[in-house]
């Protein structure tokens, strides 16, 4: 008589990593969509969204009540991302930028209608910028976050335009004609200059990160205090932050559009 391998898998991880393999292959998507993909229950999926959600692998969308991909989902991928992708072209190049100007520097990507602080590189200034890799914020204001939602795929610019544009300082854009505009000259210069935008008080300058099918994949931007920034720092750290996003483009396989010698304003 044959006897069958004992079988250790756990079917309730099973499905749910079957999920989380689903968001990451499509994007952002519905419970009905992914219980038809998966041929399980609608309640089960949900079941599973829930409880990925309350442990932030998984992010929703209330609006549109989709699904994504969390923060933690993130997190999970750094490791392997350090070999090979995104990090491991990125980190090096990061640190080169926080050695040259001592001011944090940041990788952003887009998550939805969010951006989100990949990881980062701290100033050694005792008075600093700092966000913590993880954190979620806005499109519509801060550096890299504009330059994310001025290269986004038009319905992304569209959704973000015509929902509700959080102020968080006097200097924070929440008209849409206005940020539309501002966006159309980030996506023409190929980078942006902000402050106090976000964070009173702050400056960021960002610039666009390509992947191999010329899409921008990411942000590069190096943050600090305003009190810090004059014309001839504005001058050094943009061409330093643009070198940095076409050395990183490159690594990545992506084309970065070429763009003027920016001049001081």
């Amino acid at each position: 008589m044959k006897v069958e391998p004992k079988s250790y898998r756990i079917a309730a991880v099973d499905r749910a990593l079957s999920v989380l393999e689903i968001l990451s292959q499509r994007g952002e998507i519905g419970v009905t969509e992914i219980a038809n993909e998966l041929a399980m229950t609608k309640s089960l999926v949900f079941r599973i969204l829930n409880t990925l959600e309350a442990r932030g692998y998984v992010a929703k969308d209330n609006m549109r009540s989709l699904y994504g991909l969390g923060y933690r989902a993130w997190h999970l991928g750094d490791e392997a991302a350090k070999q090979r992708g995104l990090l491991r072209v990125a980190e090096p190049l990061m640190e080169e930028l926080r050695d040259r100007f001592n001011e944090s520097v940041n990788l952003i990507v887009r998550d939805g209608l969010n951006a989100l602080v990949v990881t980062t590189r701290e100033s050694r200034h005792s008075m600093r910028l700092f966000a913590k890799p993880g954190r979620h914020g806005p499109l519509h204001a801060g550096g890299g976050s504009m330059v994310l939602l001025a290269f986004a795929p038009a319905d992304v610019r569209a959704e973000t335009l015509a929902g509700t544009l959080t102020r968080f300082t006097a200097a924070t854009v929440t008209d849409p004609v206005e940020l539309e505009k501002k966006l159309f000259k980030i996506e023409t210069d190929g980078f942006h200059v902000t402050k106090d935008d976000l964070d009173e008080g702050a400056f960021s300058i960002a610039a666009p990160i390509y992947g191999p099918n010329d899409d921008v994949v990411a942000a590069v931007s190096v943050a600090g205090p305003v009190s810090r920034l004059n014309d001839e720092v504005r001058e050094r750290v943009l061409n330093g932050v643009l070198d940095a996003a076409g050395q990183i483009s490159a690594g990545l396989g992506g084309q970065p559009v070429k763009v003027p010698e920016p001049a001081v304003v």
